[in-house]
Order: structure tokens, then C-alpha cells, then sequence
């Protein structure tokens, strides 16, 4: 490798990719152009980045397989920051497969953070837990090693254990300052500020506060009675009842809840449960159908019980009754919340991240930016959405894979 080609490949490590771009920027030999793309997607030119990857892979020859597996991954990681989550994976995985093979432990690495990140970032957190017990960043690069307390954090967080997540930013933080990368280090102040943003909030007898991940991990601890509007269960510090499935049956214990310790009138329970107005016989009977189901998965919780004017929640123990829902609630609040980490995204990584089909997402998309809460930019595939400002909540308890 000569010496220009050293030298910018240096530049791009140490966070300088005009450094970089001043010693290559006019050569097209295959290991420029891959140097050349590196630096552009750190300058944040994704799409001329990708161009110039693909076209290094190609001019590498037969015998240097360890040169494209590189470029591969460098393509994978402008996929990710681009969020395109559709980008194969199995390329990334042959990639890797083949720098270890050929010995290049910190690029294997790498692509394992990668490849991580993406099931993080589509709320797989069994398989990005599993996945990443089999790294062991003490040998790797400052630069790694903050990536890889990035993603322990990252699960921590949407685990809901603030401590452990606490302590992985701080490992992170100082290895991101010993790489001396200041778009590392602005990654790791990003992560850190969704702690200190509020996650939740909480309503308890008609008052309702924003909590903390910390006051929710409390929370979730203590001997209350949660309704969690967020994960769809009912549960107490030993017990979990899931209502995932059950929407109306979330819906009707949330009412109760949030009128404990008062009972809730039947048409209101009719209005919110089945969304309408006027009540008859049949809303009436099917309401009492619903409350029986409820009482039966409750039965170890709470009790549901009938009063002259409606129902009440009534707890096994003496304790509180708390729901705990959402910062922000709406239609497309999980959506908001992909779209609240600052990063563009397009319809078909958001449709695989929600698990629903792309034509909703665009869809729900377009109603978005006529309420002036997202925007868009570029045309056909190359469309992205954002957030038109900064939200001052964590998206935390809003995304996906929370168990």
C-alpha cells in the first residue's frame, strides 16, 4: 500500500476525512475510491458514498477478497446510518466471515457491531443480547469499544435498567474521547441525554407527571398496581398479564385505572371500549362479555366489580393503582418515535421496523406532514423522513421489543 493511501486511510480514522479526501480526491485506483466513499458518508454524502464503494468492490481483483469484504462493510454501514434496514444481511455476514478468515479481527468485529446495531435498531433485543455476548471488546480499538458499550446501553435502556445503562455510557464515553472522534463522543452525549429525558408518564388519581427511565424502573418495582399502556400489560412487581392481544380489554382496565379509586360509568366504558356514542342493549351486553374476560385474567390482581352508575378496579392488596402510558400518544406514535432519533429514514425501513406494510407507512406518513410533524426530502427511493424539530422526550418506551 503506498504512502498516500496509508495516509488518508489514517486521516479517516482519527475523524478527518478532508484530511483524507486532500490526498485521494483525485486518484480512481480501487483502494482511493473505497477511501474516497469512506469519507464522503462520514461528510454525510451517503449516496455518492454507496456509488463509490460499489464501484471500489468491483475494481478489486479475485485475489483480494479481504479489500472488498471491507467495502461491503463500509456499504453496510451507510445502510444503517441511512436506515436502510432492507440492505442483505447476509452480505454482511459472508463480509465478515471472510475478514475473519483472513485475520482481520477489528473489521470482523466491526461488522458483528453492525450487524447488532440493525437488530437493535428493529427492536430484536434476545437476538442482539445473544449475539453480542460473544464479543469481547478489550482487545479491540478505543473506537470499537465505545460502539460496543453504545449497544450494551442501547438494550439496557430499552430493558429498562438505567443503571447498567449509565455505567456502559460512561465506558463509552471514555473510550469514544480516547479514539478522538468527535462525532463518536456526539453519539455517546446523544445516548446519554435520553436518560435525563422524560420516558413516560404516569396517572395516578386524576394527576398525571412525567417520569424518568429511572422513576419507571422504580416504578415498575414497587407493590403498585401498573396498567402499562406501553408494553399492553397489567402487572405488579411479581405478576405480568398481557393485553397485547386483547385492545379492548387494555382499554377498559385503563379507564378503570385511571378513575381508581372511583368506578367508572357504563356508557363511558362503552364509549372508550367500542367507540360510540350512543349506547344501546347490545353495547350493554357486550360490555358485561368483555368485563368477564377481564376478570378472568385479572384474577390474581384485581377484581372488577359493579356499582349502581358502572365499574371499579378493585386490587387484591391495598396498594396504588398507576397507568403508565406513553410521553406522547397518538395514532403514529411509534413511528414518531423511529423518527425522533435525528436520522432519516425511509418508508421501507420504517415498515419493517413497525412490522407493518409499506403502503400504511406512507400512508400514515403523509398525514404526518400535513400536521407539520414530519418532513421529506429527495424523490423515488431516495425519499427521506424526519422530524421537522426535536422532541423533548426519550422515544424509549415508544419503540418496538420491549419485553
Amino acid at each position: 500500500m503506498d504512502s498516500l493511501i496509508t495516509s488518508a486511510a489514517r486521516a479517516l480514522a482519527a475523524g478527518d476525512p478532508l484530511g483524507a479526501l486532500n490526498r485521494v480526491a483525485l486518484r480512481d485506483d480501487p483502494p482511493a475510491l473505497a477511501l474516497r466513499g469512506i469519507a464522503m458518508a462520514q461528510l454525510g454524502e451517503l449516496a455518492r458514498a454507496k456509488a463509490l464503494l460499489r464501484s471500489a468492490a468491483r475494481g478489486f481483483g479475485a485475489k483480494e477478497a479481504v479489500a472488498r469484504a471491507r467495502c461491503v462493510v463500509a456499504e453496510a454501514e451507510i445502510a444503517l446510518a441511512s436506515r436502510d434496514l432492507g440492505w442483505p444481511a447476509k452480505m454482511l455476514d459472508t463480509a465478515r466471515a471472510t475478514l475473519d478468515a483472513h485475520g482481520d479481527r477489528v473489521n470482523a468485529a466491526h461488522a458483528h457491531y453492525l450487524a447488532v446495531r440493525r437488530l437493535l435498531l428493529i427492536g430484536r433485543l434476545d437476538d442482539a443480547e445473544q449475539s453480542l455476548a460473544g464479543l469481547d471488546p478489550t482487545l479491540l480499538p478505543p473506537a470499537l469499544r465505545a460502539a460496543h458499550e453504545l449497544v450494551v446501553a442501547g438494550i439496557a435502556m430499552r430493558r429498562l435498567r438505567s443503571q447498567p445503562a449509565r455505567a456502559a455510557l460512561a465506558r463509552a464515553e471514555r473510550a469514544a474521547r480516547e479514539a478522538g472522534i468527535p462525532a463518536l463522543s456526539a453519539e455517546v452525549e446523544s445516548a446519554a441525554r435520553m436518560l435525563d429525558a422524560p420516558a413516560a408518564r404516569r396517572i395516578a388519581r386524576g394527576e398525571e407527571r412525567l417520569l424518568l427511565l429511572d422513576d419507571v424502573e422504580a416504578l415498575l418495582a414497587s407493590p403498585a398496581l401498573v396498567v402499562d399502556a406501553c408494553r399492553y400489560v397489567v402487572r405488579d412487581a411479581h405478576t405480568v398479564v398481557s393485553l397485547a392481544r386483547r385492545p379492548v380489554l387494555l382499554t377498559l382496565v385503563r379507564a378503570l385505572a385511571e378513575a381508581w379509586p372511583a368506578d367508572v360509568p357504563r356508557d363511558t366504558l362503552i364509549a372508550r371500549a367500542f367507540r360510540t356514542r350512543h349506547a344501546d342493549e347490545t353495547h350493554r351486553a357486550r360490555l358485561r362479555v368483555e368485563l368477564g374476560r377481564l376478570r378472568s385474567m385479572l384474577r390474581t390482581l384485581a377484581g372488577v366489580n359493579a356499582t349502581a352508575r358502572g365499574f371499579v378496579l378493585a386490587p387484591r392488596e391495598p396498594r396504588e393503582v398507576i397507568v403508565l402510558t406513553q410521553p406522547v400518544e397518538g395514532e403514529h406514535a411509534a413511528m414518531l418515535a423511529f423518527l425522533s432519533d435525528g436520522e432519516a429514514w425511509s418508508s421501507s425501513a420504517l415498515a419493517l421496523a413497525l412490522g407493518a406494510s409499506q403502503r400504511t407507512v406512507q400512508r400514515a406518513l403523509e398525514s404526518l406532514v400535513q400536521a407539520d410533524k414530519v418532513q421529506s426530502f429527495g424523490h423515488g427511493r431516495a425519499r427521506r423522513w424526519m422530524t421537522t424539530g426535536v422532541p423533548g422526550f426519550s422515544a424509549l418506551l415508544l419503540l418496538p421489543g420491549l419485553p
